[in-house]
């Protein structure tokens, strides 16, 4: 935040320099740049905030006060902030600096800056823009702030903290950062490059041809290529930190689909790892055989050579990733002198040692009898040597999964990984051409098999026309040299053998180090999210560059127990599904981000398409089936489960991820599309606005309307804000309430307003709320229980909120409690001026809201509890009755909220009586007429009730309560002699007359005696539901507020008095 030393005398702008003491105030020193001079004590010390105007030079930090000042200078003030001494400040110049200049509107209205953006600045405290508040501030308030001393928060400048530690961290070696050719292009290849490269592709050019062979490369290298511009696309939509594909995943499709695929992608690639060991160890098991060297037996030797192999690139891991990019690159020298050595090798002209096992040197026929398949063997088909080799392309992530050890992920990903896409590429295409066009397929290796004249009788293959017969082998085909046949043939063409075998060396070991390296940077990451429990140990880092030792030791333990099985085969084929899987996932993560339009997607690298990427993820998933089926369901089967996990515990987690956009996107369509739907009276719901104030004070209210409306209608809680307590109400509010209901797990919206009083906030409620077709029908109502002893006024407004809700042509539910709504007593709230809190009417103990406190509360997501208080509404209500006091036919709203609640677990034992109006002579017809319409509205009710003794006068003790509760609120018109009406209404508008006391006697004693019945009736029922009376315009606020509480007197059950809106919401037709 920024101080103007600008002042209305004075002509020139003036550099100011504040001097913070340790308890975080501040002193300044303002001098002018030509015109009059001000002076303010001052106080030295270490840290200081200068003001200057200068603009040239990056942002930087000042080693010393700034005491001179340029009159020349006509622009708008800078602000340096200065942490350090001028010792650390040498070396850290730029580092921590902070330009926080002024725009042109405002000294304190700052111009856009980096840091502003940034949610979280590693090691850095987070510097925020000034508030809307402050901004609004007026002029004298900000200049004041100049002339004395004031707190550095006053100003909105964060006092820095942890300078100590920040000092310390700086002055340690910065961690290793890799550029886009060592940390991703050479990584990808060196792990695109592994031991299908020497060891299998020769002998898949043999069954599929030259043709298919390139065909299958340019299928897998379409698959990684298309992942690729994904995986360059979400990589360049914002700052991409460690974690690799999984982060890239789960911050763009939530931690539901991220978490799964962090766990798959981990374990998969320490099962590469563990795959790519093995591999080399059986190279040197092959290799000690033709020495005739064996420790143990073919299959220990592959497991004793693998642990030590593992161990030996473990130590290299933990050694630090600039050894481990080192070793990398020795690995990356080695493959390009072997290819450099096999390339070479075919110009040679062959001897005819390298004759008998099938090398003749490029020559035409060779490359065109190669060009066709020849399949063989029970994995002779396309499908089968595409899954053998499709693993050969699984490194493209290697790069990606090391991101927090690159330089600048954005720019390296996308070049680095399409780089290595191309050259490998490059050097498979190469080598099936060059090898079917040296090579024959069979070859015995015999020299004796050479033809001495022109006598070719009999003789079969290819060979014949080059000088040798190996008819022999071919036709009991033990033919143990060629293309088919051998697994070497890339080290015979060679120039020199056992170079080739030391880039099978290379190629397999970098494989198992770059898988060995990525698997524990991305569980780490996945550790540190906290989505799944038990695995948090992991998450630890050590070192400059964070290093995950722990998990480290995880993956070793386990490729070292891959190992040790030493028989991969069918392991090898669940591996590539799960890479699979993951390339699928990707390239629906870039579809998904993209099709939802979300103005966050912004990816810096455009060549992609997301119609590229869904072909890129239906492809994959097509593979997976055809190259393993049983291995695609079980990653399914294990994607879904740990999907299901994290979809039911739901993780506090918010990364804006694509599926909160498309969620938006649908809501807004539905929404929209549900405006040119007529409404129909087979789709009526009651959706709610209740009248809760901040939710948390009335948890009764909350839960009574959320067991009829969740996951069934719309519930908006509304909360009135009186003027006088907006700017005492802490800005966090909304959200603590908000996460209140989540917590409670009440599905509704919360919406505060603000109003000079209940009627007028309430108005605008009804008028404003909703959205299209989801808009309020019903309004709820806490019952007023305290309206004796409440200002008349607020009684008033009270009343006239229900009157505005039927003018407004809304349905209405009041609901009261013995022991009223409000619980703002428990918890020590301060009580909204706008929702009196309620007194309890009697000390009457009863068992509904205590019988089952004993029994844990389903409806808590949380242990801590503490602002959770539990209602009745939240206990299984057993087999109690739900009485239903069907008086006056409102449309059938009184008879669907008890169904509704009857839907519910708590309340679906409870069993529902209709009480009805009517007269001893025609009971029983009245009866069945009812029971006949309640079979057509197919509702389930217990039994109906006919009140023949409704209209009998109510007792003398009744009438004298009513007359008593509405004594204060009477004029006594009629007794007082030379004054009128309309006088005495002028200062009580709300009291009754003698007059319309007795106008509305009969009313009064209808109520009375209905009160009587149900009392009698429903004494200790689960729920009274009781027919609403619609107020006449010339009743009394008071009178009809008194008619409320005397139709639910005396009641130890929760009590609603409903009414609908006179439409009908059931109906018995079909159409």
């Amino acid at each position: 935040m920024f101080l103007s030393c600008y002042r209305y005398k004075l002509q020139g702008f003036c550099s100011l320099i504040l001097h913070i003491s340790p308890a975080g105030s501040i002193t300044l020193n303002s001098r002018p740049s030509q015109m009059g001079q001000i002076t303010s004590k001052q106080n030295v010390l270490p840290r200081t905030v200068r003001f200057s105007s200068h603009e040239e030079g990056p942002p930087r930090y000042s080693p010393h006060h700034f005491n001179g000042r340029n009159p020349n200078l006509r622009t708008n003030p800078t602000a340096i902030v200065s942490d350090e001494d001028s010792s650390s400040t040498a070396d850290r110049r730029g580092s921590r600096a902070e330009l926080r200049r002024s725009s042109l509107y405002s000294t304190i209205d700052l111009v856009p800056q980096l840091e502003h953006y940034a949610s979280s600045i590693p090691r850095q405290q987070t510097r925020s823009r000034p508030s809307l508040e402050v901004l609004r501030k007026s002029f004298e308030d900000v200049e004041g702030s100049v002339d004395g001393e004031t707190t550095l928060g006053s100003i909105g400048l964060p006092v820095p903290e942890n300078e100590n530690e920040e000092s310390e961290n700086t002055k340690e070696k910065a961690p290793v950062r890799f550029g886009w050719i060592v940390g991703v292009m050479v990584r990808c290849m060196l792990n695109i490059w592994g031991v299908i490269l020497f060891l299998r592709l020769s002998w898949i050019t043999s069954q599929a041809g030259i043709v298919l062979t390139c065909v299958i490369i340019l299928m897998s290298v379409v698959v990684t290529s298309v992942t690729a511009l994904s995986i360059s696309a979400i990589a360049t939509n914002g700052r991409v930190v460690s974690g690799g594909a999984y982060f890239m995943i789960s911050r763009t499709l939530g931690p539901e689909i991220g978490g799964p695929i962090g766990v798959v992608f981990s374990f998969a690639n320490a099962l590469a790892c563990a795959l790519n060991t093995v591999g080399f160890a059986e190279v040197v098991r092959d290799l000690m055989q033709e020495f005739n060297v064996v420790m143990v037996d073919s299959v220990n030797d592959v497991r004793i050579v693998g642990v030590i192999t593992v161990t030996v690139l473990l130590l290299i891991s933990l050694a630090g990733m600039e050894w481990e990019s080192k070793t990398q690159i020795l690995f990356f020298l080695v493959l390009l002198v072997s290819f450099a050595n096999y390339f070479v090798g075919t110009f040679i002209p062959p001897k005819s040692e390298d004759q008998a096992v099938g090398i003749f040197g490029y020559r035409g026929d060779i490359f065109v009898e190669n060009l066709t398949p020849n399949w063989r063997g029970p994995q002779g088909s396309f499908f089968q040597m595409f899954a053998i080799f499709f693993p050969a392309a699984i490194g493209i992530l290697s790069g990606a999964n090391i991101s927090g050890d690159l330089k600048d992920p954005a720019v390296a990903i996308p070049k680095g990984t399409l780089m290595a896409i191309f050259w490998t590429t490059v050097s498979y295409l190469g080598i099936t051409v060059t090898v079917g066009a040296c090579v024959v397929r069979d070859a015995s290796g015999n020299m004796s098999d050479i033809i001495t004249g022109n006598n070719t009788d009999g003789c079969m293959g290819l060979a014949c026309k080059l000088g040798w017969n190996f008819t022999d082998c071919l036709q009991t085909q033990s033919c143990q040299f060629g293309l088919a046949n051998s697994v070497k043939v890339l080290g015979q063409v060679s120039g020199f053998y056992y170079l080739i075998t030391a880039g099978v060396f290379a190629a397999s070991l970098s494989s198992a180090l770059g898988f060995l390296v990525s698997a524990p940077k991305v569980f780490q990451c996945l550790c540190n999210d906290k989505i799944y429990p038990y695995i948090i140990f992991f998450a630890k880092g050590y070192g400059k560059n964070n290093e995950p030792l722990r998990a480290y030791v995880l993956c070793y333990l386990i490729a070292v127990a891959f190992i040790l099985i030493a028989e991969l085969n069918t392991i090898a084929a669940l591996i590539s599904n799960f890479f699979l899987c993951s390339y699928c996932l990707i390239n629906f993560s870039c579809f998904h981000a993209s099709i939802m339009n979300s103005p966050g997607w912004r990816p810096s690298f455009h060549y992609y398409s997301k119609w590229t990427a869904l072909f890129g993820a239906v492809i994959s998933v097509v593979l997976m089936f055809l190259f393993t089926w049983w291995a695609a369901l079980v990653t399914f089967c294990i994607i879904f489960f740990l999907f299901g996990y994290v979809n039911y515990n739901k993780p506090k987690i918010n990364w804006g991820s694509s599926v909160q956009a498309g969620t938006y996107n649908m809501a807004l369509s539905y929404s929209v599309s549900l405006t040119n739907v007529e409404d129909h009276v087979k789709n009526f719901r009651p959706q709610c606005l209740v009248l809760t104030g901040p939710p948390n004070q009335r948890p009764a209210l909350v839960d009574f309307v959320g067991c009829f409306t969740k996951h069934i209608s719309l519930m908006i809680c509304g909360d009135i804000i009186m003027e006088q307590d907006r700017k005492t109400r802490p800005n966090n509010t909304t959200d603590v309430l908000v996460k209140w209901l989540n917590k409670r797990k009440v599905r509704s919206f919360y919406t505060p307003f603000t109003g000079d009083n209940l009627r007028t906030g309430a108005h605008h409620l009804l008028q404003a709320s909703g959205l299209g077709k989801l808009k309020p029908n019903t309004l709820v109502l806490g019952f007023k229980a305290n309206w004796r002893d409440s200002a008349p006024e607020t009684i008033e407004d009270y009343i006239n909120t229900i009157y505005d809700s039927f003018d407004s042509n809304y349905c209405l539910c009041i609901l009261r409690m013995m022991d009223g709504l409000d619980v703002t007593a428990d918890l020590d709230f301060k009580v909204n001026d706008g929702f009196e809190p309620d007194e309890p009417e009697e000390p009457v103990e009863h068992d509904d809201q205590h019988s089952n406190d004993e029994d844990p509360d389903a409806d808590m997501s949380d242990e801590d509890n503490s602002d959770q208080i539990k209602t009745v509404f939240q206990n299984d209500q057993g087999k109690k009755t739900i009485d239903v006091y069907w008086i006056a036919d409102d449309g059938g709203l009184t008879l669907l909220v008890p169904y509704l609640l009857t839907r519910r677990k708590r309340w679906h034992r409870c069993k529902v009586r209709i009480f009805i109006v009517g007269d001893e002579q025609n009971e029983e017809e009245g009866r069945k007429e009812m029971i006949a319409l309640l079979k057509r509205f197919r509702l389930d009710v217990n039994d109906v009730i006919v009140m023949t003794d409704s209209e009998k006068r109510p007792q003398a003790k009744s009438l004298t309560r009513f007359v008593d509760s509405i004594a204060p609120f009477r004029l006594y018109d009629e007794q007082q002699e030379g004054v009128s009406v309309q006088e005495l209404r002028q200062n009580a508008p709300w009291k009754i007359s003698d007059k319309e006391f007795e106008v509305f006697r009969l009313k009064s004693e209808r109520k009375i005696r209905l009160n009587e019945i149900i009392r009698k009736n429903s004494q200790h029922t689960a729920l009274v539901l009781v027919s609403l009376p619609v107020p006449h315009r010339d009743c009394p606020s008071s009178l009809y507020m008194a008619w409320l509480d005397t139709l639910t007197y005396g009641l130890h059950c929760p009590a609603v008095l409903i009414r609908g809106n006179q439409q009908n919401v059931l109906t018995f037709y079909c159409q």
